[in-house]
């Protein structure tokens, strides 16, 4: 209110104030409905004003912090600018949509490797490097297209490379051959790489098969295998099955048998067939193939302490120089037992594998280089044991391999 002209002091103006009484004798007089309502407004009014002030924050008109840079904080101040927290507020949209072909988008949470993959449509990936490998390649594909595991759902891939026979020619009439037929045999895809790594070595057994080759012959073989691997693996392969084609006889249902026991790294045992005449009767002499399948024992393992060996050396089993004292599968088990017995193994052979493609996805390969004194598939058992991946060895499972000795092989 503002004071009278002429400089009138409070009391004056106080005097113009209505008195106490003569407010309240006008509340009186007027009706009592009326009065109700001034009542409630007046009410509503001071209920509106006490919950605007109680929740009233003034940080949400002013910044957050000090009014001062970071770096003219005191300690205390900047403990107590952190404690306070910064609201965050969510703003939730619609869906985004992407509509440009150069974007893709890949939900590996999707891919799965179980024991049930037959039900789940699982693709697999089966892998074969070919070296001279024209002689096997007709006993190969005959044994593919036996697969009972649903044909539509495997990937066939190929690396061709430092070959010397005629293995480019036989790989594609056996590929036209089965891939062209109108029934369940033909494969969801065939990938055919060719990659030569200057590969001098003879496939003669003798020198292939000699202490001196068996590093050279490691490293070249396990740079192969990961050319192969890292240009084949899809982000919809589920199974990775490493597959040699100097394999002769092997179950139609390895596929399925092998899945069933969900192991991230399996092996079967891999024997041969020889035929020998005694006594005037042609013998079959079962011989023991694969010795790249072993335990590690407190023999072995004292064994290499004392060796002190250098990071370079590439071990290989079953030679005068280095007399490991290791477990070998080849000569455990037998085909009359229990196929699903399982061992846990260290070193595995590159025969047969089954891996679930995951364990590839995080990075275990096949070292083309000395890891922990292994290389190839053997260094490959020792990289996904030190990544916390299984290894595990079928004894009692036997798949047949040809008898060297009757044919340079494909290595």
């Amino acid at each position: 209110m503002l004071l009278p002209n002429g400089g009138e002091h409070w009391k004056s103006a106080k005097a113009q104030i209505p008195a106490s009484k003569a407010v309240i004798h006008y509340i009186s007089s007027i009706s009592r409905t009326r009065r109700y309502f001034l009542f409630v407004a007046v009410g509503a009014t001071i209920l509106l004003f006490w919950r605007w002030l109680s929740g009233h924050d003034a940080r949400r008109y002013e910044c957050f912090g000090p009014p001062k840079p970071p770096m003219d904080m005191t300690p205390n101040e900047r403990d107590r600018w952190s404690a306070d927290n910064t609201p965050v507020f969510f703003n939730h949209h619609t869906p985004i949509e992407v509509n440009d072909t150069t974007i893709k988008h890949i939900n590996l949470n999707l891919v799965k490797s179980t024991p049930d993959a037959r039900q789940l449509q699982e693709r697999v990936l089966l892998l074969s490097p070919l070296r001279d490998a024209a002689y096997y390649l007709p006993t190969h594909f005959d044994l593919l297209t036996s697969l009972t595991y649903p044909h539509h759902l495997i990937d066939l891939a190929f690396l061709v490379g430092d070959t010397s026979d005629d293995t480019m020619a036989v790989l594609a009439k056996e590929l036209t051959r089965i891939q062209t037929r109108d029934d369940t045999v033909p494969f969801h895809s065939v990938t055919i790489i060719e990659k030569d790594f200057n590969v001098t070595m003879s496939q003669d057994v003798d020198e292939r098969h000699g202490f001196k080759a068996q590093g050279p012959r490691r490293k070249s073989m396990g740079r192969a295998r990961n050319y192969l691997l890292s240009t084949a693996l899809k982000p919809e392969h589920s199974w990775v099955y490493w597959r040699d084609v100097d394999i002769v006889d092997s179950p139609p249902s390895i596929i399925e048998d092998f899945i069933a026991h969900d192991r991230d790294v399996l092996v079967p045992n891999i024997w041969f067939h020889r035929y020998e005449e005694q006594d005037g009767k042609m013998v079959d002499i079962e011989g023991r193939f694969d010795y790249n399948s072993w335990q590690e024992t407190a023999t072995s393992l004292k064994n290499q302490r004392k060796w002190k060996l250098s990071r370079d050396i590439i071990l290989a089993e079953g030679y005068k120089e280095y007399k490991t004292g290791r477990n070998y599968m080849a000569k455990m088990g037998s085909r009359k037992a229990d196929k699903d017995e399982e061992i846990p193994l260290d070193g595995i052979g590159g025969v047969n594998i089954l891996v679930k493609a995951d364990v590839h996805r995080s990075g275990i390969n096949f070292p083309c280089y000395p890891f922990e004194n292994q290389a190839e598939t053997e260094g490959f058992a020792k990289m996904a044991k030190r990544a916390g991946y299984g290894v595990w060895g079928l004894p009692n499972y036997v798949v047949w391999h040809i008898d060297t000795e009757e044919k340079p092989g494909n290595g």
